[in-house]
């Protein structure tokens, strides 16, 4: 059995979305904090099972009789160690075949914040006697297309990108990928740097809008402090304007670009280009 932390995350059904066209719906567990909000998972057949980062308990019941683990990482920002920890403690005492990590691009060497607590995840998992692999994602493509609505009204997306390329890919393309190895033989002890095979500027993003609007949007690059300033302005936690504004920093050093193609490799086609992306958000 293969189990789904997060599984009903917009990463996670995607990923048992895939899943299910190549593994028997019973082989697969979704474990959730919510199980109300998994119905649509139990009425396809997967096990829905409860599992709570703050019941570590729990996490023995959800992992009983798995084989693999997808530990899909949290979105608690600042707690993601400490509930990873209690994943991978859990699947030491399961005797886990095998754990993969969505960790971050090139985590290792990443000037992103983000980074500090994937680092850690992947440290803690390398010192656990584990057969792990480590899935480290790169851009959603989503994470810009999903406020291109507010860009479109103003006439103007902001950043503080520069000229950094951004190798982005679909979320459906990482859970397809995720899915891929997890359902592939001998993976432990890989680590994958996925990232999309098309990058783009957010200059490159703004003309993409236009094009397809026909509505002028320019891309106004700002300081770092004034790029948080505005993604506070429009209502975002201060925290997580700081981690935004701080991930578009890195991307003007070049942390969110990779031409390796390992994604598409995995995935077997060509990653979801920038255009339908914009197209599908728009």
């Amino acid at each position: 059995m293969i189990v789904i932390t997060g599984a009903t995350g917009q990463l996670g059904r995607l990923v048992i979305a895939s899943l299910l066209k190549t593994t028997p719906a019973s082989n697969i567990v979704a474990a959730v904090r919510n199980v109300d909000k998994a119905k649509e998972l139990t009425d396809l057949g997967v096990q829905v099972r409860y599992a709570d980062y703050n019941q570590p308990a729990s996490w023995d019941a959800a992992l009983a009789g798995a084989s693999k683990v997808l530990l899909i990482s949290s979105s608690e920002v600042g707690q993601r160690f400490a509930q990873h920890k209690t994943v991978i403690d859990a699947a030491k005492r399961a005797n886990i075949k095998l754990f993969a990590y969505t960790s971050l691009l090139h985590a290792d060497t990443s000037p992103l914040a983000l980074a500090a607590e994937h680092v850690a995840t992947e440290q803690y998992l390398a010192n656990a006697n584990l057969p792990f692999v480590l899935l480290r994602h790169g851009w959603y493509t989503e994470n810009y297309t999903v406020a291109l609505g507010a860009s479109i009204a103003h006439g103007a997306l902001y950043g503080c990108a520069s000229d950094g390329k951004i190798a982005s890919a679909s979320r459906a393309d990482y859970a397809q990928a995720d899915a891929t190895v997890l359902t592939s033989e001998n993976q432990a002890g890989k680590v994958y740097e996925l990232a999309g095979d098309y990058a783009y500027t957010l200059t490159e993003l703004a003309a993409e809008v236009s094009q397809q609007t026909g509505k002028p949007i320019n891309y106004i690059n700002l300081a770092e402090q004034e790029y948080q300033a505005v993604l506070v302005n429009v209502g975002l936690p201060e925290a997580f304007a700081q981690l935004i504004a701080d991930s578009d920093t890195g991307a003007s050093k070049g942390a969110l670009y990779d031409n390796s193609q390992q994604l598409s490799q995995l995935i077997g086609r060509a990653t979801t280009p920038l255009k339908e992306s914009v197209a599908a958000a728009i």
